[in-house]
C-alpha cells in the first residue's frame, strides 16, 4: 500500500508538472453547487496546490500509527485504514486531474464527478468504521468512545451502518442533480451528529451499570 501511495504522488507531481505549459494564467479551481466556476487561482498555485495536498496527507498517514499512543490498535485494522488512505489520494488525484482537464477546455460537470467520488468514499469509510479499534487519530473520536472500547465498538457499528448509506444516498445524487446537496450534505451532518450523541447515551448507559 505504501508503494502505491507513492506512485500516486509521483503522478500527481508528473501531472502538474506536463500539463503546466498549457495551462490559463487563471486556473478554474472551485465550482458552486450548480456546477459554475466561482474560483480561480494563478496557474503557479493551482497546479501546485493538489500535489502538495497529495504528498503532505500521504504522509500523514502513514506516521499517525507512529504517533498515536494507541497506534498498536491501528495495526488491527491496518488493511482497513490503509484502502481509506489511498481511496483519499485517488480522490484528490481524481480532482487534480477534472482542474487540468478544464484547463485544457475538457470541461466536465463537477455535478456528475463528485457524486461518482463521495460515494464509494463514504461507502469505504463505513467499511472502515465497522472494523476500527480505539486510537486518537481515525474514527468517531468523542470523549465516550475514547474513554470505553465499548461504547467504542457499539458507535462505531452504528456508524458503520450510517456511513454506508450516506455513501448510497450520495451517489443516488448523479441521477437527481438538482438534490445533489441534500444528499451529499444532509445525510453526512445527521450521521456525524447522531453518532456523536450515541456514544454519549452509550457511556451514560454504560456508567449506570
Amino acid at each position: 500500500m505504501q508503494k502505491f501511495a507513492i506512485a500516486i504522488i509521483v503522478v500527481s507531481i508528473l501531472l502538474g508538472v506536463l500539463a503546466y505549459p498549457y495551462m490559463p494564467a487563471q486556473m478554474a479551481t472551485h465550482w458552486g453547487i450548480s456546477g459554475e466556476v466561482n474560483g480561480y487561482l494563478p496557474k503557479a498555485w493551482g497546479m501546485t496546490i493538489m500535489p502538495s495536498l497529495i504528498a503532505v496527507l500521504g504522509i500523514l498517514f502513514f506516521v499517525i500509527p507512529r504517533l498515536d499512543p494507541l497506534g498498536a490498535n491501528i495495526e488491527k485494522f491496518r488493511r482497513h485504514y490503509n484502502g481509506l488512505i489511498i481511496l483519499i489520494l485517488l480522490f484528490l488525484l481524481v480532482l487534480q486531474a477534472q482542474m487540468i482537464l478544464w484547463g485544457l477546455g475538457v470541461h466536465i460537470n463537477p455535478l456528475i464527478l463528485m457524486p461518482i467520488l463521495l460515494g464509494p468514499l463514504f461507502y469505504y469509510i463505513g467499511v472502515m468504521l465497522a472494523h476500527s479499534k480505539r486510537n486518537w487519530f481515525m474514527g468517531i473520536r468523542t470523549p465516550w468512545t475514547l474513554s470505553s472500547d465499548v461504547v467504542w465498538d457499539k458507535t462505531h457499528k452504528l456508524g458503520a451502518r450510517l456511513f454506508k448509506a450516506c455513501g448510497i444516498l450520495t451517489f443516488l445524487g448523479l441521477f437527481f442533480p438538482s438534490y445533489e446537496l441534500v444528499l451529499v450534505l444532509v445525510p453526512v451532518v445527521i450521521a456525524s451528529c447522531w453518532t456523536v450523541v450515541y456514544s454519549y447515551l452509550e457511556y451514560r448507559k454504560l456508567k449506570r451499570k
